[in-house]
């Protein structure tokens, strides 16, 4: 490069031709190449266009000018370029950037200080420039200081669809008003008032010269002369419309990815596909379901010759109210052999049809009223998709314009296939969980009690509240138990977790529970008997317990409360394993919370519960719950405490309304965690409800103790009962006086039942057998069981008691 200083002296000497002008696209090759460049340079332009610009390179880039491009901003800066004969020259260039919409910049590459020249220097080097300019691929027009039209290239001339002297004089509005050209033209105003460059891109708009949409980027440019006066401006426009529809259709995919399957629910996701797809490029979307699908069941195979019956489940337009629908939502629709939905569920393949296509013409002339939709909406595309999931079919997806004007093609085929599988695994989640929580639901309302049982010694009311939305399942449980003895048990559990397997390990221990209750048990009793339960879950569910302490798995977990009332003695007695203590009001409105003590939660073993017994008398309130109720993130539970006390001191009469006004003071919102709360009002048994006899151990009390309850059936208008009552009252003090030790009592309760007991101080439990024919004996409890509708025993303090039950008449 000895001869470098001489030839760039020479070259800024002679100067830039002022016609030199090269541009470069965004993969760095030369796009257009001015007569100046040619002349400079000695390259015909068919020797550059479409070669790499690196190969004019004498030199490197400068380090600033690279940052430049990189940066893709404007620049200055002295090139160093190689001409045809192999000689070297510096020049003074400026680049200015053009961005083609599609995230790439071409370059337009032009002299330090070029200006239009006032007169070409001769007239072949305006013959070039005129060629240049007019057989340049992009739309070029030129507008002068008023931004009004001065020249165009022919390009420009066929997309605007007018010649240069039809539009010469004139602003671009007063050429073509429509929107957008109005802010076109306002921004040509801005570009020779400022004197600074604008870049606009275009969404798509059908200019005049054309027969479809096009996108566009439009770069606007001032002309300056050497003083720097603007003397008007240029636009280049670059047609963007297949990256523009290619971002279109990425921004498609992305939304569907963001907004399909943002729920479990089928309904909901076909909406967000319709959406979607209408949004993005189609102008009325209709998704269907097969029925199979929509009832639970799972997809079969469906033959190409079988008609098929789908379920419209969703639908979108662009038009208000889907006034092209012939199906309404929720309805059946049914598609006969052959038809272009028909056939994509058979084949699980899209396809794309014209209005014209006889398939297509074919299913639509069938249904008159589709017929007519086609007709009076001017639908002219129509695209059928598949919704599979997992190798199965589970509806179809239809897609039709009449306001887009171009029809769909294998690009909307495609994107429509990819959103449509995208949602289609959501659809199939969906129904797959909705089957699951249906089941589970049924599971757990089957374990809960259906209503509350009627007892004359307590009112009920509660709550039951899951943490998760409509009907999740969850843990915790509740239940009310009549025992003997017009005793009434109350009980309130919370089994670790959600789900299926929480709902199913609630109901083994509400069963157990029962079972327990049953047989009497005192309520620390029953609580160690329910541990020992649970620890046996745990061995049985746990995935590995081997080497690890007996029973300290942890698999399974839970707490309790399990209360027992008793409306004849005006008190309770209580145990709870971990679980939140209970609340008591008395009838003078006092609230305090038991100090009951607190045990450990069910499923450690090996360590005592304890019980112990309150007053409660009649007309006192007893508050249950789960620790969902007073527990909440950035909530001390002592504070939830505090506001359960004080809605119920502050509750209504009726146990409905002061659940309501619980549940509005004091459960977190939204709720962590499962609530139950049950409500007990004590109405206890008066003691003209209650006789009891103290008996001596003498065989002839049997006829007193007889003609004693016979007596009080009388006062009590129960005469009906009597000959059952004898024998009930006969049998069992004869038993308790042969078989068991003093003191021996009867008693007689009237509450909802007639309840007859006999107590002795023996702890030998009766035994129900079948006496022989010649026998003496062993009929009494067999003659019991005959009369009374229940019976049985339970064990106490100081022996057992042995309890019959008779039904009140009406």
């Amino acid at each position: 490069m000895d001869n470098e200083p001489d030839a760039t002296a020479a070259a800024r000497g002679a100067g830039v031709p002022e016609d030199f002008a090269v541009v470069i696209d965004t993969r760095g090759a030369v796009m257009a190449w001015g007569a100046g460049a040619g002349r400079l340079l000695g390259y015909d332009a068919d020797e550059v266009i479409g070669r790499p610009a690196a190969y004019l390179l004498a030199a490197k880039l400068p380090i600033a000018l690279r940052r430049h491009l990189a940066a893709r901003e404007p620049w200055t800066s002295d090139v160093a370029l190689r001409k045809r004969d192999g000689d070297h020259v510096k020049l003074q260039l400026r680049g200015t950037p053009l961005a083609d919409g599609g995230g790439g910049t071409h370059w337009v590459v032009s002299p330090a200080a070029w200006t239009y020249p006032a007169a070409p220097a001769d007239a072949g080097t305006a013959e070039l420039w005129d060629l240049t300019l007019a057989q340049l691929p992009l739309p070029v027009a030129v507008y002068d200081h008023e931004a009004r039209f001065v020249a165009c290239n022919q390009v420009m001339s066929r997309a605007m669809g007018l010649t240069q002297e039809e539009m010469r004089g004139l602003t671009l509005w007063e050429i073509y008003p429509v929107p957008p050209l109005d802010e076109i033209d306002r921004l040509q105003r801005q570009v020779v008032r400022t004197g600074e460059m604008v870049f606009r891109e275009e969404q798509p708009f059908r200019a005049s010269g054309e027969v479809r949409d096009h996108a566009w980027s439009v770069y606007l440019s001032p002309l300056k002369d050497r003083a720097g006066a603007v003397l008007g401006l240029s636009a280049v426009v670059i047609d963007i419309t297949e990256q523009y529809w290619a971002r279109r259709r990425l921004a498609v995919l992305n939304e569907a990815s963001t907004r399909i399957g943002s729920s479990l629910d089928v309904t909901r996701t076909t909406e967000e596909l319709a959406e979607v797809a209408v949004a993005g490029f189609a102008d009325f979307v209709t998704v269907d379901l097969l029925e199979s699908v929509v009832q639970g069941h799972e997809p079969q195979p469906i033959p190409l010759d079988t008609q098929v019956q789908c379920r419209r489940i969703a639908q979108r337009s662009v038009l208000a109210g889907c006034p092209e629908s012939v199906v309404r939502a929720g309805d059946l629709d049914a598609y006969p052999p052959g038809s272009p939905p028909a056939r994509a569920l058979s084949t699980g393949q899209g396809a794309h049809y014209r209005a014209g296509d006889p398939e297509l013409r074919g299913w639509a002339t069938a249904s008159p009223a589709r017929a007519e939709s086609m007709r009076r909406f001017r639908i002219h595309s129509v695209m059928m998709v598949p919704l599979r999931a997992r190798g199965v079919t589970l509806g179809v997806m239809h897609l039709l314009r009449h306001r887009t004007a171009d029809p769909f093609g294998e690009d909307d085929l495609v994107l429509a296939e990819e959103i449509a599988a995208r949602a289609a695994v959501s659809i199939d989640n969906a129904r797959r969980y909705t089957r699951e929580r249906r089941t589970a639901i049924t599971l757990q309302r089957s374990l809960l009690p259906e209503r509350l049982p009627r007892a004359q010694a307590v009112d009920l009311a509660y709550r039951y509240i899951p943490a998760g939305a409509g009907d999740e399942i969850c843990g915790d449980w509740f239940d009310v138990i009549a025992l003997s003895g017009g005793r009434v048990a109350l009980v309130v559990g919370d089994v670790v977790g959600h789900g299926v397997h929480a709902s199913a390990t609630m109901g083994r221990l509400r069963t157990a529970v029962r079972t327990l209750a049953d047989a009497d048990f005192t309520p620390d009793e029953l609580l160690t008997r329910l541990d020992d339960l649970v620890i046996r879950l745990d061995r049985e569910e746990g995935p590995d317990t081997r080497g690890q302490p007996e029973g300290a798995s942890g698999e399974v977990g839970a707490t309790c409360l399990y209360a027992v009332y008793d409306p004849v003695a005006g008190h309770c007695d209580m145990a709870r394993a971990g679980h939140p203590p209970p609340v008591l009001v008395t009838p003078d409105g006092t609230v305090r919370v038991l100090d009951l003590p607190a045990g450990p939660p069910l499923g450690l073993g090996g360590l005592p519960f304890e019980a112990a017994r309150f007053e409660v008398g009649e007309g006192s309130l007893l508050a249950l719950y789960t620790d969902g109720l007073i527990e909440a993130p950035g909530r001390d539970i002592d504070v939830g405490l505090e506001l359960l006390t004080e809605a119920l001191r502050c509750s209504a009469a009726g146990l409905e309304e002061t659940c309501d006004e619980v549940m509005r003071k004091v459960r977190p919102d939204p709720p962590a965690d499962d609530i139950v709360l049950l409500l007990a009002r004590a109405s206890g048994l008066g003691a003209h409800q209650v006789r009891v006899w103290r008996l001596p151990v003498d065989p002839a009390t049997v006829a007193g103790a007889r003609r004693m309850a016979s007596e009080q059936l009388a006062d009590w208008g129960l005469a009906e009962l009597e000959f059952a009552t004898e024998l009930i009252v006969s049998e069992l003090v004869t038993n308790a006086i042969r078989y068991g030790s003093a003191p021996i009592d009867l008693r007689l309760i009237r509450a909802d039942v007639l309840i007859c007991e006999v107590s002795d101080g023996s702890s030998t439990a009766p035994h129900l057998r079948r006496a022989r024919v010649f026998d003496e004996g062993g009929r009494g409890l067999l003659l019991v069981a005959q009369v009374a509708e229940s019976w049985g025993s339970r064990h106490t303090a100081t022996g057992k008691t042995i309890w019959a039950e008779q039904s009140l008449p009406r």
